[in-house]
């Protein structure tokens, strides 16, 4: 007689769709703190429940992203070494890249294993003219190489927002940084209301939302909270949600700042998933400090996202060898082309 052994449930167990809750939009501060405060197993694991029920945990996006205007920002956040209020970083102004040197670089990117090509420019906010225009080429290029394609270049007008949409623009990126109270110890020359009002140009012209902060300011977590259940009482929730780890760089106020223990950026993870269960969770600056098994552990709770390339805009990113390795050895295989949408 031989014993038949029953497969194995994947782990962890997936919801039962009665248990499934439902998307939401009228979040609390004090809820979402108390989320993201959970003992950490047990926010992992809910994390990974409401990941399986809502997304598919072996599609993780790789995204290339490239400075295609460097330095000379007008603004003074106090985290970004391009602001022109920081004289100490040492980081070389450089102008708007020619078009076709921007679609060389999306090329290689592609034909490395990148699905996004996201570009960005040192701007407060971009002027109609040439090189506006260059940059719609940009996006029209991406878009014409088969891959989704994503800009930040500051605040945008509805007129702007409406030209990069006709120009098959995928996703904007317009982070909020932090929660509104503390937003005012970082940047003072852009108010929150001014970030939500882009936001909200790129929502009506048709072009999905790419937003999220940065953890290790200085910020409590009631701010980190606060971010959050701003992103999260959006309907619908924006389509990506990255979460960066301040890289302190030389020259700029926030240069002493120690680095981020892991597990806060796995609890941050963990919660932008529970409380926006369909968005991209993109696992982003300040991830070269983490160890494999870190990142593994924020794969786990939810992040279905990375940037994948030696470089971020102007500080270093985890080798592209070693990242297809990392995935590789998780049993993770990157589809194809899969455009975002969170609901």
């Amino acid at each position: 007689m031989t014993d038949t052994v029953a497969p194995l449930a994947p782990f962890p167990t997936p919801l039962p769709a009665t248990e499934i809750p439902a998307i939401r939009h009228d979040w609390t501060v004090a809820e979402i703190q108390a989320i993201h405060d959970l003992p950490l197993l047990d926010l992992v694991f809910r994390a990974a429940q409401v990941h399986r029920a809502h997304n598919d945990p072996a599609d993780i996006q790789r995204a290339a992203l490239l400075s295609i205007k460097t330095g000379a920002c007008p603004e003074d956040c106090a985290y970004c070494p391009q602001s022109a209020h920081h004289k100490g970083t040492g980081l070389p102004r450089e102008r708007l890249m020619a078009v076709d040197k921007v679609l060389k670089e999306a090329a290689a990117a592609k034909a490395a294993g990148a699905h996004r090509f996201c570009m960005g420019a040192a701007w407060r906010q971009p002027k109609d003219g040439p090189e506006f225009d260059a940059v719609l080429s940009m996006v029209r290029g991406v878009r014409g190489l088969g891959m989704e394609a994503c800009v930040t270049l500051g605040m945008l007008t509805p007129s702007q927002a409406g030209r990069l949409a006709e120009a098959g623009l995928t996703s904007y990126n317009h982070n909020l940084d932090t929660g509104p109270d503390f937003y005012g110890d970082i940047i003072s020359t852009r108010t929150y209301e001014d970030r939500l009002n882009t936001l909200q140009n790129v929502r009506d012209a048709g072009i999905g939302v790419c937003c999220g902060g940065i953890v290790g300011m200085g910020e409590g977590v009631k701010d980190r909270a606060a971010m959050l259940q701003v992103l999260a009482n959006h309907a619908p929730h924006p389509e990506s949600v990255p979460i960066n780890a301040l890289v302190a760089v030389e020259g700029t106020p926030l240069e002493d700042r120690p680095p981020v223990d892991p597990l806060d950026l796995v609890r941050m993870c963990a919660t932008a998933r529970i409380v926006m269960p369909k968005a991209r969770v993109r696992l982003s600056a300040g991830r070269k400090g983490l160890t494999r098994e870190a990142q593994i552990l924020c794969f786990l709770a939810g992040a279905n996202s990375i940037f994948y390339g030696e470089r971020l805009l102007t500080t270093a990113n985890n080798e592209t060898d070693a990242d297809a390795e990392l995935l590789r050895d998780i049993g993770i295989t990157v589809p194809g082309l899969t455009l975002a949408a969170a609901e």
